[in-house]
């Protein structure tokens, strides 16, 4: 985009999608201020999982062989029984991944990712800055925040999560939508989990309820995320906390890995599952959404960061086209990410109630139904977001 100074941009927002965006747009050569409410940077949530579709991002920045180096490599697939603790589906993954989708699966620490991604960006963020309110202009764009103090950009993206300000400037207010589930989550030292050395990308799958596992940190944590319907607890919080008897009890019955590992952890998050329904707009004539602000969506499919980071990705390039006016680079975006992100949010509500069948014939017709697995997810996994930009041009 020929200018004949740098545009400014202003990233409400410092997680994973705020962060690699505010990198990919400098690296096009705008100039990015990070603007973040929380008053400190702190070592929130559990852990995230990154595919390779979000890892062609990360490499395309120039950051992908720190992630790996923060992150564990995951070997392997397992569906494991509630009760029995039994095999039921396996599947390498590690090379055999790497290959087919053009990238590793890593499961990296929120922490870890969020140290490499601020050490990618070329400044710092502005803490204490909670955006209330966004003015927009021909000209412009004033980002008001709850202090008082305003900042001045020519592009404002709201990377400001599920309760975004920015959005409310972009669509009006909405809803966000109760999933009717709450999410138990922690780290646990893999010596104190039977069997976490060998733990892959592993499922426990059982009536009314599963988890989801895996290693962290090279294989030194295990991280863990049971889910159970629960239409009382509607706290949606990173830093909620709950004593580790109460996931305890709520998978009183299931195999000794299980509930072996939920009592063993130091310190136990728990939080309400919230979405919103999906948006028909993201974008104005100078603001835009990137991520949660866009598409918010259940964790049943393990695409939230990587969604963010695709985005992150789309923005970046098409901001930098030659030629191409704001409004139509932010319609362009919004036009190529809004049909992939609406069928993954889908998706995932759908992905939560296949996982807790009871066991009987709908639960072997869904373990018989795992073998097509690989090819399953290859639209989701396999995706390139630079390619398709190109050829959508």
């Amino acid at each position: 985009m020929a200018t004949s100074a740098p545009l400014r941009i202003a990233v409400i927002g410092s997680g994973i999608g705020g962060l690699t965006a505010a990198i990919a747009l400098q690296a096009k050569g705008f100039e990015v201020d990070v603007y973040e409410q929380a008053s400190e940077l702190r070592e929130i949530g559990a852990a995230v999982a990154l595919g390779g579709n979000g890892m062609r991002v990360v490499d395309a920045l120039g950051l992908g062989q720190a992630v790996r180096d923060a992150a564990s490599n995951l070997q392997r697939i397992e569906f494991h029984h509630w009760n029995s603790g039994d095999i039921f589906y396996e599947h390498p993954m590690g090379d055999w991944y790497d290959q087919r989708f053009g990238g590793p699966f890593l499961g990296i620490h929120r922490a870890d990712l969020h140290q490499v991604l601020l050490a990618g960006y070329d400044g710092k963020p502005q803490l204490g800055r909670r955006c209330v309110a966004v003015h927009e202009s021909p000209d412009g764009v004033e980002v008001e925040f709850a202090d008082g103090t305003k900042a001045q950009a020519d592009i404002v993206v709201g990377a400001d999560g599920l309760r975004s300000a920015v959005r409310q400037h972009v669509t009006g207010p909405d809803e966000a939508v109760f999933s009717g589930m709450t999410c138990f989550r922690g780290l646990v030292p893999v010596d104190k989990v039977p069997g976490g050395d060998k733990f892959g990308l592993t499922f426990f799958l059982g009536p009314g309820r599963h988890l989801v596992v895996y290693p962290v940190r090279g294989g030194e944590l295990i991280n863990f995320v049971a889910y159970v319907p629960d239409a009382e607890w509607t706290l949606e919080s990173w830093s909620a906390r709950c004593e580790p008897a109460e996931a305890v009890a709520a998978f009183a019955g299931w195999n000794d890995t299980v509930t072996t590992m939920l009592g063993n952890v130091e310190e136990t998050g728990r939080w309400a599952l919230y979405d919103r329904e999906p948006l028909r707009q993201w974008s104005t004539g100078r603001v835009t959404l990137l991520g949660d602000a866009a598409h918010p969506m259940l964790p049943h499919a393990g695409q939230g960061s990587n969604q963010a980071v695709e985005d992150a990705g789309a923005l970046a390039e098409y901001l930098s086209t030659d030629g191409m006016s704001v409004a139509d680079a932010l319609q362009r975006y919004e036009h190529l990410r809004k049909a992939r992100t609406r069928k993954i949010q889908m998706g995932s509500r759908g992905n939560a109630a296949c996982f807790q069948l009871p066991d009987g014939p709908a639960a072997d017709e869904r373990n018989a139904r795992l073998v097509s697995l690989p090819d399953n997810v290859a639209w989701t996994h396999g995706y390139d977001i630079y390619a398709d930009i190109r050829e959508a041009q």
